[in-house]
């Protein structure tokens, strides 16, 4: 089985990377030409899959590097992913996150219309939500560019799927994190925080809004999940999240707590961290998913806080030697 990852530098693309080489796949990892290369997260299988050049922007790419591959599975996880940088570019975002996506559906279409394509949607697409828990039913009403983009990635989905009949599915992914998560997204700040004020490397942390509450599950798990969609019979589009809400603060205070810290002594709060408009609340209902695809999250959030916590103290305590 010959598998295509967009955006497989990222976290969830490492991840899967991982999980389809130990299936036994040919894994091809899509990848832009940039001016700096990050290959940091995917170095440890780097010499196992085969690193081909495309961009989202540019449809002929995508539709040689289909003829070059003829892949049986694709995953489309490149997108502009940090919603914060969505606001300050808005029309960048939209050509990545959402047409993007038509021009990865067009080249399957046009070239391998037999192949099974996942696409990675998000529940930023809820935004301010309609109802709580949110299910695949539930109306999207989202709150960034970023948010928006992903609406029309995931509708782009269904309507290429029931007008062009293509397995194509999507994935509603909730918040999900790792030690390998950018740095830039809440969890990552707050552990990489906690372990340089452990070592004394820094003396607080700046954060925005405290109260907003996610629902967190690790990026480990959920690639699984992606991977299952694409053995259905039939594509259909899954909420994946475990069920439970916890807020920034709650995340804060095992964090700090796991290095034998108090949070509330280095946590400043900065208005510069707020976003113009909030989504306060997102929690999954992944009811459909473990009923269908049999899945479920293996980590719980203690157990994530702590991996995470534990990967930047172990990497700061090797940089400082």
């Amino acid at each position: 089985m010959k598998a295509l990852i967009t955006g497989v530098t990222g976290q969830d693309g490492s991840y899967l990377a991982e999980l389809l080489l130990s299936k036994g796949y040919e894994v091809y990892g899509m990848c832009r030409r940039a001016s700096t290369e990050t290959y940091e997260r995917i170095a440890h299988i780097k010499d196992r899959i085969e690193l081909v050049q495309a961009d989202l922007l540019d449809q002929l790419s995508l539709i040689k590097l289909f003829e070059h591959i003829m892949p049986d599975e694709i995953y489309n996880l490149a997108a502009m992913s940090f919603v914060p940088t969505s606001w300050s570019q808005p029309v960048l975002t939209g050509e990545f996150t959402a047409i993007g996506v038509t021009r990865v559906l067009e080249a399957m279409r046009q070239v391998c219309p037999q192949a099974k394509m996942y696409q990675a949607s998000s529940s930023e697409m809820f935004g301010k939500v309609r109802e709580v828990p949110q299910t695949e039913m539930t109306p999207f009403h989202p709150r960034s560019p970023y948010g928006v983009a992903k609406v029309y990635g995931h509708y782009i989905t269904v309507n290429y799927r029931e007008s062009y009949d293509l397995f194509a599915c999507s994935g509603i992914l909730f918040n999900h994190e790792s030690p390998r998560r950018g740095k830039e997204f809440v969890t990552r700040k707050i552990t990489d925080g906690v372990a340089q004020i452990k070592l004394g490397v820094a003396k607080e942390l700046r954060l925005g809004n405290l109260d907003a509450e996610r629902d967190w599950g690790f990026a480990g798990d959920y690639v699984e999940a992606m991977w299952l969609m694409l053995q259905q019979e039939q594509p259909d589009d899954y909420v994946i999240a475990t069920g439970q809400t916890h807020s920034v603060k709650d995340f804060c205070r095992k964090a700090f707590a796991r290095a034998g810290l108090n949070y509330e002594d280095y946590v400043v709060l900065d208005s510069r961290f707020v976003r113009p408009a909030e989504v306060d609340q997102l929690l999954g209902d992944p009811s459909k998913a473990r009923k269908v695809l049999g899945w479920k999250q293996k980590t719980s959030f203690d157990e994530l806080v702590n991996m995470m916590v534990d990967a930047d103290l172990e990497r700061w305590a090797a940089v400082k030697g």
